[in-house]
């Protein structure tokens, strides 16, 4: 059965650094009518088990630990007996939102994540946050970037734990690689293409930000 992907817009708040800020974040679900793989648990639960439905939930990945990505990832997980995943380097972050509560398991650059007939390649691409990955399927010619691009450009570097440089490096060597039809789905917004975005990359250097 052919692996689909299936998209779900939650609504919260986003806190870092002292200030708080309403978001709309993009929840992706990937699998087939038997199981799937959220990619992060944003904001509402409740939700986005509806939206699984059914199907054995085999993991939730978390782009990195920003709160407006993970803040529903222990309900889900207590809910369905998903594992979390989340790369090390964002454990600081995560334990701002989840004190008491450590993923299950860690992400580590070149693991592949199967689900429903799907393969989903971690890549490392920090600058957003120490911890952050996007996850590449090559058979369904999507990468899901989190908070790293946008249509338009970079995700923000201008509160802790960010660094514009470092995630410019990362869009660079790990991003604009893929081939140019990739459909870039984001934690954010609209979804766009590697092609799209790649002829403005010295531009976002130029802007610095």
């Amino acid at each position: 059965m052919t692996a689909r992907i299936d998209h779900l817009v939650t609504s919260g708040t986003f806190s870092l650094d002292g200030g708080t800020w309403d978001v709309d974040n993009n929840v992706w679900i990937v699998g087939d009518d038997h199981e799937a793989v959220v990619i992060d648990a944003a904001h509402d639960a409740d939700a986005i088990a509806e939206a699984v439905g059914d199907r054995r939930l085999r993991a939730i990945i978390c782009t990195h630990a920003h709160n407006d990505h993970i803040d529903a990832a222990p309900a889900l997980a207590d809910r369905t007996g998903a594992a979390i995943w989340l790369h090390p380097d964002d454990l600081p972050l995560w334990k701002m939102t989840h004190p008491d509560r450590l993923p299950d398991h860690w992400l580590a650059d070149g693991q592949v994540v199967e689900a429903a007939g799907t393969d989903l390649t971690v890549l490392h691409t920090p600058g957003h946050a120490p911890g952050a990955v996007c996850l590449y399927d090559a058979g369904l010619g999507t990468v899901f970037t989190g908070d790293t691009l946008f249509q338009g450009g970079p995700g923000a570097t201008g509160r802790s734990y960010s660094h514009f440089p470092t995630i410019v490096e990362s869009i660079r060597e790990r991003l604009l690689t893929l081939p140019p039809d990739t459909v870039v789905r984001t934690g954010h917004g609209d979804t766009t293409t590697i092609g799209a975005e790649a002829p403005h990359l010295e531009e976002w250097i130029a802007r610095g930000h």
